[in-house]
């Protein structure tokens, strides 16, 4: 499998089952047998992840990448052999940390609910191709990642101005918005992946989504109150 399918949920949810390390293996840079080059995705995905590693408390070290050839069986060995090493000496997940290991799997719950606004807030860094490993440091920076999760956004849906038209709700991907036939639409925060789905969805002409940021959304209304009731058409 192409390293560039790797996905940052793959490594999450690696986690989240007791894994106490990750290690991925791609082929070298520049030495892709079809077109995708997709190892420079995956190189652009561990430094991006490491970095929220880091930000949620967890050592970035657990994640490991490493470049070979399908010929550089040495090269595999000892660069597992060395990664379990590494591991074994940060000792079991969280605990290393000194981080509780429900908290632990809460924070990683979290982060894998956002893998979809990580992927849309850096679509063209993870695009990039890097020229040397220099220049890895610097791809995603502290500063940018704590702006990345303070200026989370959040979407809220104007129960004024819904007309439970079904577009939003028929649209988003995880099924996290609440609604109906002549019901007022709800998002469900606890559920919503700040994907923007239904922002893009609703029609300009009603306008009901609003999208907010670094700010708490008002709370739902009532499910007593979400019935529309239509006018009806005079004869």
């Amino acid at each position: 499998m192409c390293s560039g399918r790797v996905d940052m949920a793959f490594v999450l949810r690696a986690f989240s089952n007791g894994m106490d390390g990750v290690f991925i293996g791609g082929c070298r840079l520049n030495e892709c047998n079809y077109v995708t080059h997709g190892n420079y995705h995956a190189l652009n995905m561990v430094l991006l992840l490491k970095k929220i590693m880091e930000h949620i408390g967890l050592n970035p070290e657990r994640l490991s990448l490493e470049f070979m050839s399908g010929a550089e069986a040495n090269l595999f060995v000892e660069g597992v052999n060395g990664f379990v090493k590494k591991v074994k000496e940060l000792g079991p997940l969280g605990q290393g940390e000194g981080i509780d290991r429900h908290e632990m799997k809460s924070r990683l719950a979290e982060m894998s609910r956002l893998v979809p606004y990580f992927k849309l807030a850096n679509q063209e860094k993870l695009a990039s191709r890097l020229e040397s490993p220099e220049e890895y440091d610097g791809l995603f920076t502290k500063e940018e990642i704590d702006r990345l999760f303070r200026e989370m956004p959040s979407y809220y849906i104007d129960p004024d101005k819904c007309q439970a038209c079904m577009i939003c709700f028929k649209k988003c991907p995880v099924e996290a918005i609440e609604g109906g036939k002549n019901r007022i639409h709800v998002i469900d925060q606890e559920k919503c992946i700040k994907c923007g789905t239904c922002f893009e969805a609703c029609p300009p002409r009603f306008g009901a989504v609003t999208k907010t940021s670094g700010e708490p959304v008002p709370p739902p209304i009532p499910e007593e109150a979400r019935t529309i009731v239509r006018k009806s058409k005079e004869k």
